[in-house]
């Protein structure tokens, strides 16, 4: 041990001996009032969400991460679900765990932060817009084949409708475009979307309308994710093509429209038609017509040479239409005189053909039929009794040959008790007894005086 060291010099009683309890609650209490509350931005990891409500999770940057806690009733204001990935701001104060000695933050309040809460707002919207069936095939209006008239929504001075204008140019320069000038960009482009697609609707100038702008971030194709964007293209009457960013860009105009184009030169030649197709298929209608119209022509001219040789004097067919009454008059009493023969022939047959099933006749053959089968009917009964009858002649003899009674007529009895029992050995009875002898004819009622037994 060093004598010299101060601190083994210093007597008990002068140390300040804090336990780890006790520690860890003087720094919480420390960084709790030394830091008032403080916004901190970072990526959600670990989070954990158990049955109390409360959650708890690290928010994390390139090099650093740090523990925090939200509890159930801060936890109950936000408007958001948060996740694991997520960069958010959190307003925290800045404590320590005591149990633990772990540093964290409490935190009071949780907003997504930069392209994350868009992209938030954006997934949300487009559920619930889903949901209500904004999105559904069946309410896409079909596009003209050949429009009169476009409508274009975008910027005058942007690069869209230069790309729009120049595909029309190529395609089908006769259509008439009409530009309702909106701003594409900002806080007011959403309002100015809405008023040129109800201005366009209640003009109703032109057969389809195409809604365009350039490329961008998310935040600068923002104006077309708008609710009330949406909901007036799901109104508008009049069919409506989306042709917003670049091919990877899908916004909630997208959904909603009629048809969706990639870009907005895509959406150009999407609703005009080819002019080469055009002028190939009109040149296919004009021979189809020329061609029609020559074979009806020829079959026109067919049909006036045909009335001219058949064009005759009247008197000429007034001789002819005498000739054909007098043939069609002959031959109506030939066709009569054969009709009344074939009938009265027919009729001769009939008549034939009953006489020879008149019912006397089969009446006649019933009768001897009947007389036949009574005489056979009689025969065959007496003999089936002659035949009966020598068979109960013979059973008879035979039942006469078994029978008891036949027994009894030679002499022999039956003895039975007064209960009905037949006595079969003399010890069957006793001294005294009454027992009945049942002779051939009638029976005798005895007392046994004496019984011998064998």
């Amino acid at each position: 041990m060093n004598r010299d060291d101060p601190i083994e010099k210093s007597p008990i009683a002068s140390r300040q001996v804090f336990s780890v309890s006790e520690l860890n609650t003087e720094a919480r209490d420390l960084l709790e009032g030394r830091f008032p509350l403080i916004w901190v931005e970072g990526e959600i990891s670990n989070l954990a969400r158990p049955a109390s409500g409360h959650i708890y999770f690290s928010l994390k940057d390139e090099t650093a991460q740090v523990r925090c806690a939200m509890f159930k009733m801060r936890n109950r204001r936000l408007d958001f679900r948060p996740d694991n990935g997520q960069q958010v701001l959190l307003r925290a104060k800045v404590s320590l765990y005591p149990a633990r000695g772990d540093f964290q933050l409490i935190g009071e309040h949780m907003e997504a932060a930069g392209d994350g809460a868009l992209r938030r707002q954006f997934d949300q919207l487009k559920h619930r817009l889903r949901d209500e069936g904004l999105f559904d095939e069946h309410l896409k209006q079909p596009l003209p084949k050949l429009p009169t008239r476009l409508g274009v929504i975008t910027s005058p001075t942007g690069a869209a409708i230069r790309d729009i204008l120049s595909v029309l140019k190529r395609r089908f320069p006769g259509i008439p475009v009409l530009i309702y000038p909106v701003p594409v960009q900002g806080a007011e482009a959403p309002a100015a979307i809405v008023d040129a697609l109800q201005n366009a609707a209640r003009r109703d100038e032109c057969d389809v309308l195409i809604l365009a702008r350039g490329g961008g971030s998310l935040e600068d194709l923002w104006a077309f994710n708008d609710e009330a964007v949406a909901r007036a293209i799901h109104t508008c009457p009049l069919p409506v093509v989306s042709g917003i960013g670049h091919e990877v860009d899908f916004t909630i105009a997208d959904f909603v429209a009629d048809l969706r184009a990639p870009t907005p030169s895509a959406a150009a030649e999407r609703v005009s038609p080819d002019r080469d197709e055009w002028r190939g298929l009109l040149k296919s209608w004009e021979n189809r017509l020329i061609r029609r119209w020559r074979e009806r022509l020829s079959r026109q001219r067919q049909t006036v040479n045909g009335l001219f040789r058949q064009l005759k004097h009247p008197g000429q067919r007034l001789r002819e239409k005498a000739q054909r009454l007098d043939d069609l008059e002959q031959r109506l009493v030939l066709a009569a005189n054969s009709q009344s023969n074939q009938r009265r022939s027919r009729l001769a047959t009939v008549q034939a053909h009953l006489r020879g099933h008149s019912p006397k006749h089969r009446l006649r053959e019933l009768r001897l039929r009947l007389q036949t089968l009574a005489r056979a009917g009689r025969n065959a009964i007496g003999t089936k009794l002659a035949r009966d009858g020598q068979r109960l002649s013979t059973v008879a003899r035979a039942l006469d040959t078994v029978s008891p009674l036949a027994t009894l007529a030679r002499g022999y009895a039956i003895v039975q008790t007064d209960d009905g029992r037949v006595l079969r050995r003399a010890d069957d009875a006793q001294m005294g007894d009454t027992v009945e002898a049942r002779l051939g004819r009638g029976s005798l009622i005895c007392r046994v005086e004496k019984v011998r037994k064998e």
